[in-house]
């Protein structure tokens, strides 16, 4: 639309525009974390968008070769720090796959409900933070308010709510609180209402629905050419998560749905899809924390963990449904205490690609609206 209406001006005016180089960030508010997009506008009108990354690298892979495999734990916190329980889920299967290890039932029920609380917190944070960024506060303080009980959850398990160092390989470092189950079933009836809440406030919206709607398509053919995963997938129409279809843990033991963009409007993989699928992701997350709280087993949480993670020569490529996506962990052992070489292949990385696909021939305003949707967390960009 935006681009026949600059082609209607010039060709009923003959007026033509030079083309302009806006720098947006590091410091703006809106791009989610130290990232420039390089803006080449006609006008208002995106003509090309670069994405500039790098300011908040700190070399997770190569610390990783200096480190041995348990002491790598705190480091993939710090990469997508929204999701650092679901880091470490994935990080820790990788490493159990490459020593060939079978870890205890009531850990693989742990890690479900803390990787599923972790799902939730981290849909908060872009739920509540994409409203802020269309101009809506008020679902942006309702969503902090319900992630800080989660967080108290966690907080109540391993002593922090940021960054956990909790799910280790062959384990977790605690057994749950004697009082955790009490109050994470409190929290479900709790929640749920507060979900339609957030839908009559803010995904129902008049003004949020004309910001987002048919804005910034992502048609399914260039999603899958892209590498795109995740709720970014979903919203494209296409019904494909790892928890189900390349399953791990014990997920094949649980009842829940995968959520798909419907287009509000008609067509199906925009803005709108986008939130609203992270929207419906967190009512299916409750439905599996509160099966896996009523099935939960009795044992032991540490008998597995090894004295010493020393893996024979090989390599192991293992990927989780974390709350962006695909996060893949590939790792190289030479048979010592340090891994040769550890790659990680985020989500967030890989959907900051599609920025210019989604952006051309849209107006700036768009952009903030796009990048919103997309829910990157540079910390996993840049590594």
């Amino acid at each position: 639309m935006a681009i026949e209406i600059e082609n209607n001006i010039a060709a009923n005016t003959g007026l033509k525009t030079e083309h302009m180089i806006l720098n947006m960030g590091p410091q703006h508010p809106s791009t989610h974390g130290v990232l420039r997009l390089e803006l080449e506008l006609e006008g208002e009108i995106i003509k090309k968008v670069t994405p500039h990354i790098g300011y908040l690298h700190r070399c997770f892979e190569k610390h990783a070769e200096a480190m041995s495999y348990p002491q790598v734990v705190p480091y993939v916190d710090r990469m997508d720090y929204l999701a650092s329980m679901y880091n470490e889920f994935g990080y820790a299967i990788a490493v159990e796959k490459l020593l060939g290890i079978q870890v205890p039932e009531r850990v693989e029920y742990i890690r479900v409900i803390m990787g599923e609380f972790q799902r939730i917190a981290s849909h908060l944070v872009a739920l509540g933070t994409y409203g802020a960024d269309i101009g809506a506060v008020t679902p942006f303080l309702f969503c902090f308010r319900d992630r800080e009980k989660i967080l108290s959850l966690f907080e109540m398990t391993c002593g922090a709510r940021l960054l956990y160092n909790y799910i280790w390989p062959g384990g977790v470092s605690h057994d749950l609180h004697p009082d955790f189950i009490r109050q994470a079933k409190e929290f479900i009836p709790y929640f749920r209402p507060k979900i339609k809440e957030l839908n009559d406030l803010l995904s129902y919206n008049k003004i949020f629905i004309d910001r987002t709607a048919n804005v910034g398509i992502l048609p399914l053919e260039t999603a899958i050419n892209y590498g795109i995963s995740g709720p970014n997938l979903r919203a494209s129409g296409f019904k494909w998560d790892l928890r189900k279809d390349d399953t791990y843990s014990i997920y094949n033991k649980f009842d829940f749905d995968i959520p798909v963009g419907k287009g509000l409007k008609g067509t199906v993989g925009d803005c709108w899809d986008r939130y609203f699928v992270r929207v419906l992701e967190m009512e299916e997350s409750l439905k599996i924390i509160e099966q896996a709280l009523d099935q939960i087993p009795e044992g032991d949480v540490t008998s597995a963990i090894p004295k010493r993670i020393k893996p024979p020569v090989g390599q192991v490529y293992s990927r989780v449904e974390n709350p962006r996506g695909e996060l893949g962990y590939f790792i190289m052992s030479n048979g010592s205490l340090n891994p040769f070489r550890v790659k990680a292949r985020g989500p967030s990385f890989v959907h900051l690609g599609i920025m210019n696909e989604l952006c051309k021939g849209h107006m700036v305003a768009d952009i903030i609206a796009i990048l919103g949707s997309i829910d990157i967390v540079l910390g996993e960009v840049d590594r």
